[in-house]
């Protein structure tokens, strides 16, 4: 099984007609996504690479059946890309952009959570994207490390996703969704969202959860965990070397007041009964040990 995305997913881009739009919506659709059009202002009627070209979202979404999108589009423009597919009605729109303004993105995240009757999913922003292995991927992330399977990771990391899954696929252990959700401050899914989504998805044995220094989602998500997740779950934090008061890597990664440092978070995951690593080489072979001490 698998959660938010699988191959009955349509698929559009925003921005397809760029470089690196263009490059990633070849991606997707390789590794068999259903990839039904592209949008970019002003450019609708052409066609890309045997993919129609839209002008709105909107057109796109009538003519397509579309009902995902991944986002390419400049960082001053990428806020109104995210409103303008939710305001169409899409109801997965992945955002790869990085360095989208802070302002920009409370902004969305306010016109999406006002708009109850519409609910859009919105993953990210400067983020890998989400795959489903052996069904579909949006994003950016290699799709010949994934195998189909039962373990499930969430991440606001794109490089560790990817070690977690190679260590994963290395063992002989596929992974049911793979969901990246971004290193941004202001972003559109949360590791508990995901943990939910997980909870609900029997076809999910254990759950890879990656966080990294600064803000509070990993200990939010932790406390959720130890209360209504009965599966077992494998966490590292990176950043414990991190100066304080220093952005390390990602917008969102910086420890601040003393809150969000790696042993806090640390904490808060053993103490929800979550096995914490002290070292990212450590991921696979620990939700291998504990898929096995939950067989016995």
């Amino acid at each position: 099984m698998a959660i938010w995305l699988n191959k009955d997913t349509r698929l559009l881009v925003q921005g397809i007609t760029g470089k690196e739009g263009k490059f990633h919506a070849l991606g997707c659709r390789d590794y068999g996504t259903q990839l039904v059009g592209g949008v970019t202002p002003g450019k609708g009627g052409e066609v890309v690479e045997g993919i129609p070209v839209f002008d709105s979202v909107e057109e796109a979404r009538q003519r397509s059946g579309a009902n995902a999108t991944m986002i390419f589009v400049p960082p001053p423009f990428a806020a109104d890309a995210i409103m303008e597919a939710a305001d169409a009605g899409i109801e997965l729109i992945v955002c790869i952009t990085e360095g989208i303004p802070v302002n920009d993105m409370i902004r969305a995240r306010a016109f999406l959570r006002d708009r109850p009757l519409q609910k859009s999913r919105l993953i990210g922003p400067n983020c890998p994207g989400i795959i489903t292995p052996g069904q579909a991927k949006i994003g950016i992330m290699p799709g010949h490390i994934h195998r189909p399977g039962r373990v499930g990771v969430v991440s606001r990391s794109g490089t560790l996703t990817y070690e977690a899954v190679w260590q994963l696929t290395g063992l002989g252990l596929g992974q049911s969704t793979c969901v990246g959700i971004g290193g941004d401050p202001v972003n559109g899914t949360s590791f508990l969202d995901v943990m939910k989504a997980f909870r609900d998805d029997q076809e999910t044995d254990a759950v890879i959860l990656i966080g990294e220094i600064g803000g509070n989602a990993e200990e939010d998500a932790a406390a959720w965990i130890r209360e209504n997740f009965d599966r077992p779950v494998v966490g590292f934090i990176a950043g414990r070397t991190a100066p304080p008061g220093r952005r390390m890597g990602h917008a969102g990664a910086i420890v601040a007041g003393g809150k969000g440092t790696a042993v806090a978070k640390m904490e808060a995951l053993a103490a929800a009964g979550i096995q914490v690593c002290e070292s990212p080489a450590e991921l696979g072979a620990t939700v291998a040990q504990a898929l096995a001490g939950r067989r016995r």
